[in-house]
């Protein structure tokens, strides 16, 4: 199996040379300690650092379980009678799934799936942005898209990416879609990122968000084996972000990474999850000033 990363699994692997993982994970860490191939997530991949983008119907097949756990999560983010923003991507589109169901809510989205699934929502407001189609991944991108969000206040951007590092950032493969995000984030005064585990330690070509503009990761709980994605949970959690962890069952597993890993987060810099209302802001934002309500009333008349 080819994971969102690029990445061929060791199962697989094991599969094609009829021998057993274990003999595969030990060839497998001998040849990257030669530099002819990296590890990826309980998989490997060719040399050469940056990944490519997968199209939205190889996307929308991987990690199901645990984008559907991610959203549960960060859906308790969002309260009543809210603005948010909310960009491209498949876990995101999971996301406003749910928040369909939360009254007086309006969400500024440059997502043709995430519009669609707000769209018999009968009290939340949808608002989109100009620009040009990209096929891809159903996106508004370019400059349109950018230009209709400038002077946009919200309370919080929640944003998904090909690749998530401490290092960098949360990152994608395409450039017209990096440059919406960005303009994305300047419109919110908090960032919460979501990403499997598949996308911890992957870094693609563009930067959307550095790591310390990024609030908020929720993210699900990394396999006993992947010790790359629990070491860069750790380093997101050491640069400030706060972390919260959903089980793939679907259920919230909580806020830390489960027991007997190697590392832990530490408890000031992560985010608490309650059990009614997972998240919760404890921060007071600001009201928005009258130029921002009406650059809002503007969009929607669009």
């Amino acid at each position: 199996m080819v994971r969102a990363n690029g990445a061929v699994s060791l199962r697989e692997l094991a599969r094609v040379v009829q021998t057993s993982e274990v003999t595969v994970r030990r060839d497998v860490r001998a040849l990257e300690a030669e530099g002819l191939l990296d590890r990826r997530h309980g998989g490997a991949v060719l040399p050469g650092g940056f990944t490519r983008e997968s199209g939205f119907p190889q996307k929308s097949h991987l990690a199901t379980a645990e984008k559907t756990a991610i959203a549960d999560l960060a859906a308790g983010l969002v309260d009543e009678g809210e603005a948010i923003v909310v960009g491209a991507g498949t876990t995101t589109q999971e996301l406003a799934r749910r928040l369909a169901r939360v009254p007086g809510l309006t969400v500024v989205t440059n997502s043709l799936l995430v519009a669609q699934a707000l769209a018999h929502a009968n009290r939340v407001e949808v608002v989109m942005t100009g620009g040009t189609l990209r096929g891809s991944n159903y996106a508004l991108v370019g400059s349109g898209a950018e230009q209709s969000l400038q002077g946009l206040r919200v309370s919080r951007a929640f944003l998904s990416g090909s690749g998530l590092t401490a290092e960098r950032g949360l990152s994608t493969s395409n450039m017209l879609s990096a440059s919406v995000d960005r303009a994305l984030v300047q419109a919110a005064a908090e960032v919460v990122v979501l990403a499997d585990h598949t996308k911890l330690g992957t870094d693609t070509m563009f930067q959307t968000v550095p790591t310390d503009l990024i609030t908020r990761l929720v993210t699900d709980e990394p396999p006993p084996h992947d010790d790359r994605a629990v070491t860069e949970l750790q380093a997101l959690a050491d640069q400030g972000v706060q972390i919260a962890v959903a089980g793939a069952s679907g259920n919230p597993g909580g806020d830390q990474v489960p027991a007997g890993r190697r590392t832990s987060l530490p408890g000031p810099r992560r985010s608490h999850v309650p059990g009614a209302s997972p998240l919760r802001s404890t921060t007071a934002l600001p009201e928005p000033t009258p130029a921002e309500r009406g650059r809002v009333a503007d969009l929607r008349r669009r």
